[in-house]
């Protein structure tokens, strides 16, 4: 079975929305992306956690059967973020970035890492994203995600690794921002410009849209939610149902019509995320209830 490896972070998040607010409430891009993409395929995991780490949150993922041999846990304290989004629920605004043990984490895969397929970059130091991929053999499909951070204080790195990716996956004002483009479209364009060969921008409450030079825009309407608790890791979650789709129904590269099949796997998984705060309400996703909400968000796009 084609398996999925991520290097991201696993964390604990503080975060305030209009909802409410979670303190030190488990959270990171490889945890949001893990829980999605498991719903699918095998998911191998590289990161490292400090020994606050709490065992019960490790076996969230080894209950999915995701490969936690490329978890590193060292002394110190956990990846901490903490943020708001009070103004803007598409946006988050950072107020603390605390690094602890990924300040100086090197991540090493197990040799039994190395055949991966399918390759997931998510939102860390490109520098280690490069690490990373450079320890892989011929790998199928790979995929990133960056944020503003990175752009503005990395940027020569970044764009070693979008030459070495096929996909990325990005939010609008990252991609205006990456670009120096004031309108979305150009963005996305000069976006692919960059390497990849497909883009993925996530545009929140108002769905995503997926770009190809070859094959030009597809865009995929948000499932309706109520109410909106917490977007954190939402992205991640996209990221996951997409690459998790993709490694289990897709042999070789994926065509433009899979990749759009992909998008809907990320939108289910994504609208879930939303609904409570860290990884409440995505960890109940299972087979019969992601086919009920697949066959809604077809409702909702198709004539």
């Amino acid at each position: 079975m084609p398996e999925v490896l991520v290097i991201g972070s696993l964390a604990y998040d503080s975060v305030k929305t209009p909802s409410g607010k979670a303190d030190k409430a488990l959270g990171g891009s490889a945890n949001y992306f893990s829980v999605a993409a498991s719903n699918f395929s095998k998911v191998r995991v590289v990161g490292v956690v400090g020994t606050d780490y709490q065992e019960s949150d490790k076996k969230i993922l080894s209950d999915r059967g995701v490969d936690l041999a490329g978890l590193q846990t060292v002394p110190g304290e956990t990846f901490h973020w903490a943020g708001t989004y009070e103004n803007n629920l598409n946006e988050a605004q950072t107020l603390k970035t605390e690094l602890n043990v990924f300040a100086s984490f090197d991540p090493v895969l197990p040799e039994s890492y190395k055949n991966s397929s399918h390759v997931f970059l998510a939102n860390i130091d490109p520098v280690l994203q490069l690490k990373v991929l450079n320890q892989i053999q011929n790998p199928v499909f790979i995929g990133m995600d960056s944020m503003n951070f990175w752009i503005d204080s990395k940027h020569k790195d970044l764009l070693a690794v979008l030459k070495k990716v096929n996909i990325v996956f990005i939010n609008e004002t990252e991609a205006k921002m990456l670009t120096q483009e004031s309108n979305t479209i150009s963005a996305i364009k000069k976006v692919a410009e960059l390497g990849p060969e497909f883009v993925v921008v996530k545009r929140g409450e108002y769905g995503s849209t997926l770009y190809s030079k070859a094959h030009g825009f597809f865009q995929c309407a948000s499932l309706p939610v109520e109410k909106v608790v917490d977007p954190t890791g939402a992205g991640d979650s996209f990221a996951g149902g997409f690459f998790g789709y993709v490694s289990k129904y897709v042999t070789g590269r994926p065509s433009w019509s899979d990749l759009k099949k992909a998008v809907l796997a990320g939108t289910v998984m994504s609208s879930q995320t939303i609904q409570d705060f860290s990884l409440k309400k995505l960890i109940t996703v299972d087979e019969k209830s992601y086919n009920q909400l697949l066959q809604e968000l077809h409702q909702i796009i198709s004539l």
